[in-house]
């Protein structure tokens, strides 16, 4: 409410400024009609000099007075007409004044709208970082918006065949709880119907059945069925599900993005940005998570104030029977030059456009076989700052610099 009084206030103290100005026209400086007066009188003391003096004739300087004499009259009536504002309209002057204050302020309102935050304080980086947390903490729950949700609508094209079957099924889940294949099946089939909630339920019940023998697999089967009954929200429950998923196996790929889209979820695209970029850099492009990664990240890293150009799905490819039997044909000399070549290549593609760490690995061996152990060091540590957040990647990419003979 401050902000609103200081730029509501300001306006108008700018508005009425600029009023005052219009009304007053020029007033401060002389007014047009003053000086023409002064100069009419000037002209008629010069006339009667030059008459006093013989230099014109005495008709001649009546007809001048006479004139100079309208133009005189003329003058101060307009002085007297327009005041301190030297003849300017005062309802002309209004009127702009109007149209003034409403452009100003009505304006910067329509900018401040469009182009600001009403409504939000000023924040700092530590109070968005509360605002998040608090975010986080407060989420509703998987069945607070699971009951906030219109009921999924019925599939088509179902045959009366399969829904007897579901209706079988359901029926003897019902009569055996602890039947794991049951609740599998259930969870399965239930989703591919749509009844998101009750497949959540059943894959809830796998998981509870196997309890320490569950898998990553498990788990992450349960979290995309809770994110997909929610409405595409990560509740706390789907994260809990992801956090005990990543603890068994802290690379998987479909934990570690929705715990990415999480946090863009509660304010957090710095984080987001940092998860989702790591997987894209790991790869591979035909991962599931890479084609919903790759059409998010650059809106999110715009919101985390990161300059970021996706990289190219394209790999460079690998030589084909025909350049292999070639290259066996060649002296050492011309192999040497086409593995130069190639690994000039990779080394392009990889500092514009990314790659696994694999990759990064492959080119830190290449020059240490080439004997270019300079060029080795620097791509080895422009590596470790891609996958700074990384730590397996991080492992892949020492080896390779151990194999160019970097670290002992």
């Amino acid at each position: 409410m401050t902000f609103w009084i200081i730029i509501i206030t300001l306006a108008l103290v700018v508005s009425g400024l600029m009023t005052l100005a219009l009304l007053r026209g020029r007033a401060g400086d002389e007014p047009p009609a003053a000086y023409d007066l002064r100069v009419y009188r000037d002209q008629l003391k010069e006339v009667d000099r030059d008459s006093a003096r013989g230099v014109i004739a005495a008709e001649d300087a009546d007809r001048a007075r006479a004139e100079i004499s309208r133009r005189v009259l003329a003058a101060d009536a307009q002085l007297k007409e327009g005041g301190d504002t030297g003849g300017q309209p005062r309802m002309g002057g209004l009127a702009m004044a109007g149209v003034t204050a409403v452009f100003l302020i009505g304006g910067a309102l329509y900018l401040y709208n469009d182009m600001g935050a009403p409504g939000y304080a000023d924040q700092g980086l530590n109070l968005r970082l509360e605002l998040a947390d608090k975010a986080r903490r407060e989420r509703p729950s998987q069945a607070e918006v699971e009951a906030s949700l219109p009921p999924s609508p019925a599939f088509e094209d179902v045959s009366e065949e399969y829904i007897e079957l579901m209706t079988k099924l359901r029926a003897a889940v019902a009569e055996r709880p602890d039947d794991l294949q049951g609740q599998r099946l259930l969870a399965r089939n239930e989703a591919s119907l749509g009844n998101y909630v009750a497949a959540r339920a059943a894959q809830e019940k796998v998981v509870e059945l196997l309890g320490e023998a569950v898998t990553p697999a498990d788990l992450t089967n349960l979290a995309d069925i809770m994110v997909i009954a929610a409405g595409g929200f990560v509740s706390p429950e789907a994260e809990n599900t992801l956090m005990r998923a990543l603890a068994l196996d802290p690379k998987n790929g479909v934990a570690r993005y929705y715990m990415g889209l999480m946090f863009a979820q509660v304010g957090r695209p710095d984080a987001t940005f940092r998860a989702w970029q790591s997987l894209i850099a790991e790869g591979p492009n035909d991962a599931p998570w890479i084609a919903p990664v790759r059409g998010q990240i650059e809106e999110v890293a715009r919101l985390a104030g990161v300059d970021y150009t996706l990289p190219a799905l394209d790999a460079a490819p690998g030589p084909d029977a025909d350049q292999v039997r070639a290259a066996q044909e060649m002296t050492e000399e011309e192999r040497n030059d086409m593995i130069r070549g190639m690994v000039a290549g990779l080394s392009e593609r990889l500092t514009t456009e990314g790659g696994t760490p694999e990759e990064w690995a492959r080119l830190i061996s290449a020059y240490g076989v080439l004997g270019e152990m300079s060029q080795a060091q620097a791509i080895y540590e422009e590596a470790q700052q891609v996958f700074v957040n990384v730590p397996e990647a991080l492992q892949v990419i020492r080896s390779g610099a151990k194999n160019a003979g970097l670290l002992q």
